[in-house]
């Protein structure tokens, strides 16, 4: 029995949680297909995500394909709770991607793909609601290589041995010599990245559903996985008995009831293994590798950790953009209130929770996921809180490069640092380097140096956010043969990048939104002159049927509350989606300096 572990992901409303539904009643595992618009969906489990229409956490189902044993795990589409989406994928053998077929790709599908590419999963693409748009199929392939992969292949043709050969020299010899190209040569095309295959359908009517299962059998392989034990954590969840759950995924050896596990230095005895698949779970005595689980017994794991041979995921591509204070009830304690926080943090490891002399802060991602937090909160805990309106989180970088020197020498200490920060590519956070030859200062000490870089959120000198985007390097450093501690160069450190920010020519940064704006024609003159006064920039507007699409990008700042106007002025015809872009040049830099002092 092979065996795949496989997420789907999707843009919002594409069908993503219908064509899982799909996919198991095809395949057995159901006896009646559920629909999410009947609140009855397999893997839509949760109270919250049966009333919204919207998946929002990530759900496991284990299905059946001949000799294949294929692990689903159902990811949300909403933009809110991409970072859910992205932890999934460190675990992904393979990703089933979804298009809607009558609105094409759109701006979260792109945030997508390049989560994908990030993580280098290979991908199935299924275009899904094709019995409304038949007449579309070769648009959407059309956009398919245009906006994702000029690789993107049309698989639901018998002849597509000449489009999947384009895509490397080994398959376009043996198509030239065969005029056919064997199935396990394009598998290894596909789970290289050289070749994405296309499905077309109809999900809610089964339509080519039977033949996506087909060639997911046929052109997926089973990864290579070690003999030595190794798991990689990817969600930390609470079952009805407040029980903790760690998922994981095992990708080496076996996972055994009563094992222990050691981390953070600490051992920790698992107490049961539990394979989930939608609300229900089977309790086994062992994982082995390959197999995704849910763990209890482990007290502080969390959401990209490793064990055994795997190494921590620290960073994410995915992270919040606003920041909201929380008003609590009158008379609620507020420490009670702290630690419950704490533990949707866990949870949710995005969900950054702070607090200073004004109560609890929290990093969100957007309204949705505001109303969602309200309701969880009150669920759980018992508390009903408000969030006031979020703020903005900004960043700084830096656009020429400059010299920081950092000198510590009270009595009995020493310690001199020389950095060089250079301007790094936008979306590249912080790098950190050395060129700083053993005869200057010893190799332990530059060590030491580059943890100390790395072990803090380094604040520019605007606004006092968060800086990103800039290379440091460590080009001298002196020490003391008597006098120079450890914590020296902690000091030395911190002033020599503070000394280099002060020297160097900093740049305000602020979120940016992709988005796709669609209205009725007659309304696209105030479209156009609403995205312009927001700095917007955007390409031609697209005309469809009797709507015009238009695609392009803006600040947060400016178009977070833009959809209640959109719903206004087009008498409720036209929707906005978005999707977060990255940090780009803020629109308004002097205003906001003022502001934030």
């Amino acid at each position: 029995m092979r065996r795949t572990v496989m997420g789907i992901l999707a843009h919002v409303d594409s069908g993503k949680t219908t064509l899982s539904e799909a996919m198991l009643y095809s395949s057995g595992e159901i006896r009646k297909l559920g629909r999410v618009d009947h609140k009855d969906a397999f893997l839509d489990t949760h109270p919250i995500e049966q009333d919204r229409g919207i998946t929002i956490f990530s759900h496991q189902a284990v299905m059946h394909i001949d000799d294949l044993e294929l692990t689903l795990l159902d990811t949300p589409g909403h933009v809110d709770f991409s970072g859910e989406t992205e932890r999934t994928l460190q675990v992904l053998d393979y990703a089933i991607f979804v298009i809607s077929g009558s609105a094409g790709v759109q701006s979260h599908s792109e945030t997508l793909w390049r989560l994908l590419k990030k993580y280098s999963v290979p991908t199935f693409i299924f275009v899904n609601k094709m019995d409304l748009a038949a007449e579309r199929k070769g648009e959407v392939l059309d956009e398919l290589r245009r906006r994702l992969s000029g690789n993107c292949v049309d698989f639901s043709r018998t002849d597509f041995f000449e489009d999947a050969a384009m895509c490397d020299e080994l398959l376009m010899e043996e198509f030239l010599r065969t005029d056919k190209i064997a199935d396990e040569k394009i598998a290894d095309c596909i789970a290289d990245r050289k070749i994405f295959p296309c499905y077309f359908g109809s999900a809610l009517k089964l339509d080519g559903v039977g033949d996506f299962l087909s060639g997911l059998k046929r052109y997926t392989k089973e990864k290579f996985l070690n003999d030595e034990f190794g798991a990689k954590v990817f969600k930390i969840a609470e079952d009805e008995k407040k029980e903790r759950l760690t998922y994981m995924k095992i990708t080496g050896g076996t996972l055994k009831v009563k094992d222990v596990i050691e981390y953070k230095g600490m051992s920790e005895k698992v107490n049961s293994i539990r394979v989930y698949s939608g609300a229900k779970f089977e309790s086994v005595p062992e994982a082995k590798a390959g197999t995704v689980c849910a763990v209890t017994g482990l007290s502080a794991a969390y959401s990209g950790e490793g064990f055994g041979f795997e190494r921590d995921l620290h960073e994410f591509f995915t992270e919040p953009v606003l920041t909201s204070r929380v008003v609590l009830p009158d008379g609620y304690d507020l420490h009670k209130a702290l630690i419950n926080f704490k533990k949707l943090e866990e949870e949710e490891p995005l969900f950054r929770v702070f607090c200073n002399k004004d109560g609890i802060h929290v990093r969100l991602m957007g309204e949705v996921q505001v109303e969602v937090l309200k309701r969880i909160l009150s669920e759980r805990f018992g508390m009903d809180v408000e969030f006031s309106e979020g703020s903005i989180l900004y960043k700084e970088t830096i656009s020429e490069s400059a010299e920081g020197v950092g000198h510590y020498e009270p009595l009995r200490h020493y310690a001199e640092v020389h950095l060089l920060l250079e301007p790094g590519e936008r979306g590249s956070g912080l790098v950190f380097d050395t060129d700083c030859g053993e005869d200057q200062l010893d190799r332990n000490w530059q060590r030491l140096i580059l943890t100390h870089l790395a072990e803090k959120v380094h604040i520019g000198v605007l606004t006092g956010s968060p800086i990103t985007d800039i290379k440091i390097t460590l080009v001298s450093g002196r020490a003391h043969q008597k006098h120079t501690e450890g914590g020296d160069f902690r000091e030395a450190t911190y002033r020599a990048v503070r000394n280099g920010l002060k020297m160097a020519k900093s740049v305000l940064l602020e979120p940016w939104y992709d988005f796709t704006l669609t209205v009725p024609e007659e309304n696209v003159g105030r479209a156009l002159n609403d995205i312009s006064a927001m700095g917007a920039k955007f390409q031609p507007p697209e005309n469809s049927a009797e709507n015009v699409m238009i695609r392009g990008s803006a600040p947060v700042a400016e178009m977070r509350n833009y959809q209640s106007e959109v719903n206004a002025y087009t008498k409720g015809r036209g929707r906005l989606f978005c999707s977060i872009k990255g940090y780009e040049e803020c629109h308004n830099p002097d205003e906001v300096i003022a502001e934030i002092g």
